[in-house]
């Protein structure tokens, strides 16, 4: 479980504990720079990996588990987690008051809103925070990073370097280049 990390002044400040939820099919530079920002706003972050999202996946829940550990292997106290059901339980289970997520586009933003008043309506104690993407990520998204790859185009730029071995052999079993 994660450690509460004290700021500068050596004083405590109030444990506060966020859970960062996604498909992460595969991990991303964009999703690793939103986990880094939570690191240092919030005392405890743990990252939880849906396990069967509606959407089809490319890899399963245990190599995107994997993945993103190892990507924020640097993020001290931060654990990677396995999760199903409703966000705001897997919260509660956790302890975690807070709910990050990430927005890049504008159309995000209308998503992340009307989820997380869908939230708020089911878990009043559980508060969403979403981070804007940093402007070199803005337009990273799982799904078009796995299009680009299965065409042949270089997505080095936009996946930890460890997830792009894995992302290319995923698609040549897969049938793709």
């Amino acid at each position: 479980m994660p450690v509460a990390r004290h700021n500068g002044g050596g004083q405590s400040r109030p444990v506060v504990r966020a859970v960062f939820p996604g498909t992460f099919d595969p991990v991303t530079v964009g999703h690793v720079d939103v986990a880094e920002r939570a690191y240092h706003v919030f005392n405890e972050l743990v990252v939880a990996v849906y396990l069967d999202p509606p959407k089809r996946l490319t890899f399963d829940v245990k190599e995107r588990v994997a993945m993103f550990q190892k990507a924020i292997v640097h993020l001290k106290g931060v654990s990677v987690i396995e999760y199903h059901g409703l966000t705001v339980e897997l919260a509660r289970q956790v302890g975690a008051e807070v709910i990050v997520r990430g927005l890049r586009i504008g159309s995000d933003f209308e998503y992340e809103r009307e989820m997380a008043l869908m939230n708020r309506t089911i878990a009043q104690d559980i508060d969403t925070v979403c981070l804007l993407s940093s402007l070199e990520h803005q337009f990273i998204s799982s799904t078009r990073v796995k299009e680009i790859a299965s065409l042949g185009g270089d997505v080095s730029s936009m996946v930890p370097p460890h997830v792009l071995p894995l992302l290319k052999k995923k698609l040549k079993a897969a049938g793709g280049r």
